[in-house]
């Protein structure tokens, strides 16, 4: 077991976690990022533009500085020394999944973030039941994938 990705995966839980904590406790606001972004988008002159940029700014600037020290891109292979790389379906591939997964947080009114950080502290039933909806489907991809198609690992 790699303790020191343990241990990262861990502060960076904690990290998320006091985040919306904090975002909770004073803003009133769920740190749902598909929420924060779609509002900053569509609502824009309402007057809470500022933390929503801010928050934007933390998530991307984070990983840059993590990489600016030294930290890499991560290891996602389970191997030593490997890093997330290009696509593996190629960049068109991935434009559409990611207008699906925008399309997916439209239809369950949130994110994994919304529901699965935020939502399912404050037992929300409608979090619990995406989440669920999240975890089955993830599973059943995974399945496909490696079992069906064979392009996993």
């Amino acid at each position: 077991m790699d303790w020191i990705a343990s241990l990262q995966g861990l502060v960076g839980g904690v990290l998320i976690g006091l985040s919306a904590v904090w975002l909770m406790g004073a803003l009133g606001r769920i740190a749902g990022i598909s929420g924060i972004i779609g509002n900053l988008i569509t609502q824009r002159p309402k007057g809470d533009s500022a933390w929503r940029i801010a928050f934007l700014f933390g998530l991307v600037s984070g990983p840059l500085l993590v990489m600016a020290m030294g930290g890499g891109l991560g290891n996602v292979a389970d191997a030593p020394g490997a890093v997330i790389g290009a696509p593996a379906g190629g960049v068109p591939l991935m434009l559409i999944a990611g207008l699906l997964v925008g399309l997916g947080t439209g239809l369950g009114s949130g994110c994994t973030s919304g529901h699965g950080v935020c939502g399912l502290a404050r037992l929300s039933p409608r979090s619990m039941a995406a989440t669920g909806v999240f975890i089955l489907t993830a599973v059943a991809t995974v399945y496909v994938m490696r079992h069906m198609i064979g392009g996993g690992v």
